[in-house]
């Protein structure tokens, strides 16, 4: 059979790389936990009316169908699949179909694949890992969710960048109330046509969001510069109110705007100074967004785009009597680790969970190896027993290729050496622990 040719867009990492995926999931759930968000999975195919409902990105859906499936026998819309692409979806119809079994704010965690047709590149996959957090309530949610919900992401990142080394964060936020307040303020009814033309800010520069906003939406040149300087202005304290005031616009919907968004900020800088900016560019185009809105990017790799982002959505599940309101944040965690991943610039210090080879003397005696490993695992060592019994010196080398730092020798009481600097000592299998820094794998940062 021929060498296989990898298939892009669909990321596979090696064991040493799969342990740094690991220890930042460990990070994500107990940072999750931490604040009370209970974790639920969804299935991996939603219908296709389910998955364009919203959509804006309806060409990159995967469709899925029976292979010998007979198209003059299909049911009707609900056999129409397709593999999700994102978990804000699949959420909202689950809350829909389990809203009477749930205590309201629900809060969730979710950590799945989610596949997307785009083309791949340095950080956009195919399939990739996301994971979501979501606070929904019943006709009304509390403003102050939306301060607690970028925190919670920030304090996961935090830790990763202490922990794992990952770079910093910095998380732009802004409020689509304070932008529609002030086009509103200055006589634009089409809101959210302007929003998804300033969303294009960073791509293509303030000048050409100008233009666009003349030759596209009929704006005059004076409005659409007030557009672009509102857009212009980032701060990474509250200061930024007092520059949108100086623009000279008033709406009772910008007033609301800006005090929301002071809060976030302010909340912020408290808890996780340095990592958030009031940033009046970020639009989040998607129309179901109606609050605060979120956008994360690495410091030091911008060109990687926004890992993380969400918002406020004031109705994005409804049942026609019932509606949902919520607010929530998506870090894409193959965007943050791949790159990072497979040009070696984080990783583990081994590509096995075992602290401990257990060497075996002969076939005949593999046994007395297996008690010894035993005896360690029922004490939370990983360990494994050599597959061979190869001269000691092979099985060391077979623990120095696998990174494992220990080879035990003997039976219980035994000997314990440490292969990188050759120390060896008597150890009894039943209470000898290795040094706390070797229990398990550690992630290093590359150069």
């Amino acid at each position: 059979m021929a060498r296989p040719k990898p298939l892009s867009g669909f990321p596979e990492f090696l064991p040493s790389g799969r342990i740094v995926e690991q220890r930042a999931l460990d990070i994500l759930r107990e940072t999750f936990e931490l604040h009370g968000f209970g974790n639920i999975e969804t299935r991996a195919v939603e219908t296709m009316e389910t998955l364009t409902r919203k959509g804006e990105i309806t060409k990159e859906v995967y469709v899925v169908r029976r292979l010998h499936a007979d198209p003059d026998e299909r049911a009707g819309a609900n056999d129409d699949l397709g593999l999700h692409f994102d978990l804000t979806v699949p959420f909202a119809r689950y809350v829909l179909e389990n809203a009477g079994h749930l205590a309201f704010p629900f809060r969730r965690y979710q950590i799945q694949k989610v596949w997307r047709g785009e083309r791949p590149q340095e950080g956009r996959y195919r399939e990739f890992l996301q994971a979501d957090i979501d606070i929904v309530g019943q006709d009304t949610l509390a403003s102050h969710f939306d301060v607690e919900a970028p925190l919670v992401m920030l304090q996961a990142l935090e830790r990763m960048h202490v922990e794992l080394g990952l770079p910093e964060a910095r998380m732009h936020v802004n409020n689509r109330k304070l932008a529609e307040g002030f086009y509103r303020g200055l006589g634009i009814t089409e809101t959210l046509e302007v929003l998804q033309r300033v969303d294009k800010f960073d791509k293509i520069g303030g000048e050409a969001v100008a233009e666009l906003l003349v030759d596209e939406l009929g704006l005059s040149a004076e409005v659409a510069a007030k557009c672009v300087a509102l857009a212009g202005i980032c701060t990474p304290d509250d200061s930024f109110v007092e520059q949108v005031r100086a623009l000279g616009v008033e709406h009772e919907m910008l007033d609301e705007g800006l005090e929301a968004l002071r809060a976030v900020v302010n909340a912020a800088n408290k808890r996780v100074p340095g990592r958030i900016v009031a940033d009046m560019k970020i639009a989040r185009g998607l129309d179901y967004y109606t609050g605060t809105v979120y956008e994360t990017e690495l410091v030091g790799h911008e060109k990687l785009g926004s890992i993380s982002s969400g918002g406020r959505y004031d109705s994005l599940a409804s049942d026609g009597k019932v509606t949902f309101p919520g607010v929530g944040i998506s870090l894409g965690v193959t965007r943050l680790l791949g790159p990072m991943i497979t040009k070696g610039r984080i990783t583990a210090n081994r590509s096995v969970p075992s602290a401990v080879l257990v060497a075996v003397d002969a076939e005949e005696t593999r046994e007395v190896a297996e008690d010894v490993a035993a005896a360690l695992r029922s004490r939370g060592i990983c360990c494994e027993v050599a597959p061979k019994a190869d001269k000691f010196g092979k099985q060391i080398k077979h623990a120095d290729r696998r990174g494992i730092p220990f080879v035990w020798f003997g039976g219980m009481h035994g000997q314990v050496k440490d292969i990188r600097s050759g120390d060896q000592a008597d150890a009894d299998a039943r209470s000898w622990t290795p040094p706390a820094e070797d229990l398990r794998p550690s992630v290093t940062t590359g150069d």
